[in-house]
């Protein structure tokens, strides 16, 4: 698993002016990152790809490309830090492998029950019909 994200794969990494609260800070620093990864680049195998796109969603381009925006701190590098770290936990989640389901049959006993239950039931509808005189 990768513990950190390869630069190869940073396509851009672009700063904007960040929303919200920050007063004057907010209209003159630009400290929102959009990160801007190669999907492709990061050599997943092709389960964790599939997993990975079904994660980003609509986060994912049609060319490949996983676009993040963080803005949750007030300075430049913690919000690099931060979309980075969304970036490798995406990534995380994708090589997790989900265990395999084992297929169960039913027992002896269970075919049984259902097997009574169902004559049981027989029994009650075959008893709704008109009364016949011998």
């Amino acid at each position: 698993m990768p513990a950190d994200l390869p630069e190869a794969a940073i396509v851009e990494e672009k700063f904007l002016a960040a929303s919200g609260p920050g007063g004057q800070n907010v209209n003159k620093v630009a400290t929102a990152v959009q990160l801007r990864v190669n999907v492709f680049a990061l050599g997943l195998p092709p389960y964790a790809y599939a997993k990975f796109k079904e994660l980003a969603g609509s986060r994912m381009t049609a060319g490949g490309e996983l676009v993040v925006t963080a803005r949750k701190f007030r300075t430049q590098d913690a919000n690099r830090e931060d979309a980075r770290a969304r970036v490798i936990e995406l990534i995380d989640k994708a090589l997790e492998r989900q265990a395999r389901r084992i297929k169960t049959k039913p027992g002896k006993a269970a075919k049984a029950r259902r097997v009574d239950e169902k004559k049981g039931r027989s029994a009650i509808k075959a008893g709704r019909g008109r009364v016949q005189i011998d």
